[in-house]
């Protein structure tokens, strides 16, 4: 069943309290506002040297004919639906990981001068359930791979909890579907993970590390690169995931299908 977020003034508060969303506060205005923002306020969060901008999503837009990410690279126009929380959040994701959105943009329309418009590639099915649902997770000890890779999650985010409070695993949410997902409080969130390997880089430094290998080409060319992370178990994420019953039997924990295998971590 297709996904309905809730309406504006129907939001319970406490989903802005709490991760994913909790993380987005700099922009609470404009997510917990009785009204929703312009297209002039978004782009008034742009830098100056932007050449991108959002632009209301009308017929007169789309007749064109322009797939939307070549809208992007063409005319530097992100369409973006008024009074719509997914294209809000995606447009927020623009204002906050502006190198790795390119970076994307890029690769789609490469692989649509190469696909068409009708057939999809690998890469491309890739690219879009990162930008949709991606998690860009590091790690300082990578002994924590064998319980992800083994979908043991009572391990990884019960008896391993710690490991995700004091900087052992760090991770930064990029996926704006998830975070549409998120204005639903009962619902159990499950992103899809880039991981890496670094004893100390900050968000920055991955971000652009991330973006790189993608518009280089070296990452995103295949959907199974792209790690299951049951976001819901996280600590602070659900007041219910604080008791160990919770990593027993999540319906968001999933058993690994049989030869299912990940990608060795980049390492930064």
């Amino acid at each position: 069943m297709r996904y309905v977020a809730p309406a504006r003034g129907e939001v319970e508060p406490r989903v802005f309290r709490r991760m994913p969303l909790m993380a987005w506060r700099d922009h609470a205005a404009w997510l917990e506002g009785d009204t929703w923002p312009s297209m002039d306020r978004l782009n008034d969060g742009l830098p100056e040297e932007a050449t991108y901008r959002f632009v209301a999503q009308t017929p007169s837009l789309l007749a064109d004919g322009l797939h939307y990410e070549q809208r992007i690279a063409e005319r530097g126009d992100i369409a973006t639906r008024e009074r719509n929380w997914h294209d809000l959040l995606n447009a927020l994701v623009w204002l906050r990981h502006p190198v790795l959105k390119q970076a994307l943009n890029t690769r789609q329309v490469a692989e649509i001068a190469h696909m068409g418009l009708k057939v999809r590639s690998r890469a491309q099915y890739a690219l879009t359930h990162f930008d949709e649902a991606g998690v860009i997770v590091w790690l300082r000890d990578p002994a924590v791979l064998a319980l992800w890779d083994a979908h043991d999650w009572h391990g990884l985010f019960w008896r391993r909890r710690q490991a995700w409070l004091d900087g052992t695993i760090q991770l930064e949410l990029f996926g704006h579907a998830l975070l549409e997902l998120a204005l639903d409080p009962a619902r159990l969130l499950v992103g899809k993970a880039l991981v890496f390997q670094s004893a100390d880089a900050g968000v920055s430094v991955i971000s652009a590390h991330c973006a790189g290998a993608i518009a280089s080409g070296s990452l995103l060319n295949d959907p199974l690169e792209l790690r299951p992370l049951p976001l819901s178990g996280l600590p602070g994420w659900r007041d219910d995931n604080a008791v160990e019953a919770f990593h027993r039997n999540a319906a968001c924990y999933q058993a690994r299908r049989a030869g299912r295998r990940y990608p060795s971590p980049g390492v930064i």
